[in-house]
């Protein structure tokens, strides 16, 4: 499957509201597992970990979190796009927005909905926007490149990336629980799933193209 940038001027009215949907959608999927109380996604884990260590907001410390990635772009020789710029904005601040209305959650029912609907749209959102294919976030520019040059698939390298971030995260004081175990194992498979229908594909090899 051909996940690498494509030119923002081919098939702009197809791509473009699948990039900035599945970014909302991310958004708000992060809120939903922040809220659940059940235990957070690796990257999560990560982002709160860090908030308690310099107390800024939870879409503050993603965007941060996000240009540090970025800095493991250059040996994978990764170029951002559109939607790299895009995806820093929109899920950094979409995730505040939600989390301002949704408020933690204290009755199991409700809180294994927000985990289980929260881990299914992470995946959706994370396979819609990739697969518009107008740049990829930070992370998933880290975990394309990454495949890309070992050859592995997709879900292998998300696997180990995101235990790798729960490791950290947890050393920072970020919290693990039983629907940490439930993301990692899950949104690997799932995403690769997902991506063979959301992404975008060319109608010939003439409209491909590079990010721009």
């Amino acid at each position: 499957m051909e996940l690498h940038p494509v030119k923002a001027t081919v098939d702009p009215a197809r791509r473009f509201p699948q990039l900035i949907g599945g970014l909302a959608l991310y958004g708000a999927s992060m809120a939903m597992l922040t809220r659940a109380g059940l235990g957070l996604d690796p990257w999560d884990v990560l982002h709160e970990g860090v908030m308690k260590q310099i107390g800024l907001s939870f879409g503050v410390v993603t965007a941060l979190a996000s240009l540090l990635v970025l800095l493991l772009w250059i040996p994978l020789r990764q170029r951002p796009g559109i939607g790299t710029v895009l995806n820093v904005l929109i899920i950094s601040v979409t995730v505040d927005l939600v989390r301002l209305v949704l408020p933690d959650q204290h009755t199991l029912f409700w809180q294994v909905v927000l985990l289980v609907g929260g881990v299914v749209l992470n995946a959706l959102a994370t396979a819609t926007y990739v697969g518009a294919r107008l740049g990829p976030g930070p992370r998933d520019g880290l975990m394309t490149g990454l495949a890309t040059r070992t050859g592995w698939s997709v879900r292998v390298v998300r696997t180990l990336i995101e235990v790798t971030v729960l490791a950290g995260g947890w050393l920072l004081g970020g919290t693990v629980g039983l629907g940490t175990v439930l993301y990692a194992v899950s949104i690997g498979p799932l995403t690769q799933w997902m991506l063979g229908y959301v992404a975008w594909r060319p109608r010939s090899k003439d409209s491909r193209g590079t990010a721009v």
